[in-house]
């Protein structure tokens, strides 16, 4: 998959990811999990937060890689869980095309899955998120980015 498919960007800061960490755990807070189990690297800051404001202290992760910056190629497992997922939260940033979370599904089929972002085409395979975004939008994740300092409109005229 190539990043040409992205039309349009979603750009995520630090408050707005935390905000929304925070209002998804509004509709969990009723629930008793074991543990989390964060889908690394996109789910390792989304279940930090949900773990603090759940109190959940146990966290595990499953190590997956599928994108290479915007470029999605084959699913490199490289951890699982020794469990089915009974009890646990598994967390993750976003579900895109579904491919990582159907090869997460499989592990951990008793497993509460929930992204904070979700597209159509994988959607259907979480419990719960917050966001819907095209499936078309690229969304940019605080963790990529920098703040850098822009010239004055001006002085890139006089260029």
């Amino acid at each position: 998959m190539s990043s040409d498919r992205y039309h349009q960007h979603f750009t995520v800061s630090w408050d707005q990811l935390h905000r929304d960490v925070r209002t998804l755990c509004h509709q969990m807070i009723e629930r008793d999990f074991k543990g989390i189990v964060a889908i690394t690297r996109g789910g390792l800051i989304p279940a930090a937060l949900i773990a603090r404001e759940l109190n959940i202290r146990l966290i595990d992760t499953v190590c997956i890689k599928s994108y290479d910056h915007m470029d999605q190629g084959g699913l490199d497992i490289m951890k699982g869980v020794d469990h089915d997922g009974d009890g646990w939260l598994l967390v993750d940033d976003l579900v895109d095309t579904g491919k990582t979370a159907r090869a997460v599904r499989k592990m951990l089929p008793k497993a509460h899955f929930v992204t904070i972002y979700a597209k159509p085409d994988g959607r259907p395979l979480v419990d719960q998120y917050l966001t819907e975004v095209g499936q078309q939008c690229w969304i940019q994740f605080p963790w990529d980015m920098g703040i850098a300092y822009v010239e004055p409109l001006v002085d890139q005229m006089k260029r």
